[in-house]
């Protein structure tokens, strides 16, 4: 049976106290309402529509071509939201999926466990229900003495015997696309929302007959809908752990989940280790054999093979197998390290390529540089890459040794093979095989400080 999908994302969401669309906010590094579009495409859908309102133009945006969009022009209930949908789907022959777009927790097993029952059965409309121990909030479930559905009525509406039951309404349904907008049409909104409630078509098809189903969701946690910020911190700790216990099934060692932060679209390798208080966010992709951490960051990073990172920050850039890094580094975006390089204690990198088996091992700062193969930074060795009007590059070759405390001013290149004295300011190229040197002669001045009155007291 052909399957189409409309996912609810009108809604404004005041409770969030926030400028963005309730459905935008970010939950293990997707946008909620992307956590639910994933989640629908993996059951096959031949069509999405996602139903947009407030801030609808940014949802849109976001969205892409991932799903067509409907507006909702007034939020006037749920049932309004799917009649919006009426142009897009009045084609479509099959059944109609409805899900709401802040349910990040939902698994595309649910959702085809849900269309199966429903296709079997033949229903004009199936439910998926769920048992909570604390259902406050959510429309009840109604079910006669056979056990069959006669209502969902939204808790506002509910009698003191109806807000006793524990069966609630996720908010999920499958529908058969037939005759589904018609009914639609037939809703009204005499409830003390004055909306047009999507609970009500049960009511309808009941009436006239047609049968209606239900599946209980097996994990009450998956239908968690978000509408504030502790909600949100909720299924940001639900879903964190269902990612680390896939990357663990996968072969990775995460040392301790609960100080453990790595976003949904991250990918790591066998046999990597994840030490405490790392967060991998973005597009980070590492390979097998890492040791990432303790108290790292790395956002939009790639990583090769063998990589240490310790105690450091690896912002959108790449890093290629048998590097080491850290502790305490800062590898700004669009830095490139080289096989086996070296980035050590206090060194900060921006917008630089370092070679293979190059080494900055500590207190240095490279910015706008190209560094050769087998080459050395000392320690304190500065790019000066700005002049105050524009930055210029550093260009250092191969097996180059670059002394400490060297002052490098850009534009200029240290030719393959050359030293840098120790405290030297560079300021015009250094040829290949040569030793650049630039500082004053010292000189010691007898009794200077005695003169001064200077005196140095030792503990």
């Amino acid at each position: 049976m052909r399957l189409a999908a409309v996912v609810l994302a009108a809604g404004k969401g005041t409770r969030m106290k926030s400028g963005l669309p309730k459905v935008l906010h970010r939950v293990c590094g997707r946008p909620m309402v992307e956590h639910v579009l994933l989640a629908v495409r993996k059951i096959g859908v031949q069509k999405t529509v996602l139903v947009v309102g407030h801030q609808g133009d940014l949802v849109a945006e976001l969205v892409g071509d991932k799903a067509e969009t409907a507006y909702q022009a007034e939020q006037l209930g749920t049932a309004h939201a799917l009649l919006q949908c009426r142009d897009a789907l009045k084609n479509f022959n099959g059944d109609i999926m409805v899900v709401c777009g802040d349910t990040p927790l939902l698994r595309h097993q649910t959702l085809s466990q849900l269309h199966t029952e429903h296709s079997r059965s033949g229903s004009a409309a199936t439910v998926l229900t769920a048992v909570l121990n604390d259902p406050a909030g959510y429309g009840r479930v109604i079910r006669n003495t056979a056990g069959g559905i006669m209502k969902i009525v939204e808790q506002k509406d509910a009698a003191p015997a109806e807000l006793a039951v524990s069966e609630i309404n996720t908010g999920v349904y499958c529908f058969k696309a037939e005759g589904l907008f018609e009914a639609l049409s037939e809703i009204r909104s005499d409830n003390a929302q004055g909306e047009y409630y999507l609970t009500d078509i049960i009511e309808y098809y009941i009436a006239r007959g047609e049968s209606v189903g239900a599946v209980i969701a097996g994990d009450a946690a998956e239908i968690m809908g978000i509408n504030d910020r502790c909600q949100l911190a909720v299924a940001e700790k639900v879903l964190r752990r269902r990612i680390l216990d896939r990357l663990m099934m996968s072969g990775v060692a995460v040392m301790d989940p609960a100080s453990t932060f790595i976003d949904d679209t991250v990918h790591i390798g066998a046999d990597s280790i994840i030490y405490p208080f790392t967060f991998i966010e973005g597009k980070s992709k590492i390979g097998e054999n890492c040791t990432i951490g303790p108290s790292s960051r790395l956002f939009n990073a790639t990583l090769g093979c063998r990589v240490n990172v310790q105690n450091s920050v690896i912002v959108e850039s790449r890093v290629a197998d048998g590097c080491n890094i850290g502790p305490f580094a800062y590898i700004r975006p669009g830095c490139v390290l080289e096989k086996d390089a070296k980035v050590g204690d206090f060194v900060e990198l921006k917008n630089s390529r370092l070679g293979e088996g190059s080494k900055v091992p500590h207190l240095s700062y490279v910015g706008d540089a190209e560094v050769g193969r087998g080459s050395n930074i000392g320690a304190g060795t500065i790019t000066c890459n700005y002049d105050g009007e524009n930055k210029w590059r550093t260009k250092i070759g191969e097996h180059a040794f670059i002394g400490s405390n060297t002052n490098l001013v850009a534009p200029v290149v240290v030719g393959d093979g050359s030293i840098t004295g120790a405290g030297s300011t560079i300021t015009k190229d250094v040829p290949p095989g040569a030793l650049g040197v630039a500082r004053d002669k010292q000189r010691n001045i007898e009794g200077w400080a005695k003169r001064k009155k200077i005196s140095v007291k030792i503990d």
